[in-house]
């Protein structure tokens, strides 16, 4: 897998301060929003997240691409697969 901090997301969502399912929803939203192949990138600093997204990119056909930890937040990767 390349380095995370290497990416260029099509698309960034800003949800920190956002809580559970808050983050979810607005990758819900936002994954509609980038080109197959392109990359979506969620900021959160809701730690339920990590998993949330995870398990949302696997269950709809998404690759989930990790996630890299930042100043009090994380930054989750998603590349739309269809």
């Amino acid at each position: 897998m390349s380095d995370l901090n290497d990416i260029t997301a099509a698309s960034t969502i800003d949800s920190r301060g956002s809580a559970c399912p808050g983050p979810l929803l607005e990758a819900k939203k936002g994954i509609g929003k980038v080109k197959v192949g392109e990359v979506l990138e969620v900021y959160s600093n809701d730690e339920g997240t990590r998993i949330d997204l995870k398990a949302w990119a696997n269950k709809v056909g998404h690759d989930y691409m990790g996630y890299v930890e930042a100043d009090g937040y994380d930054k989750h990767f998603i590349t739309r697969k269809k």
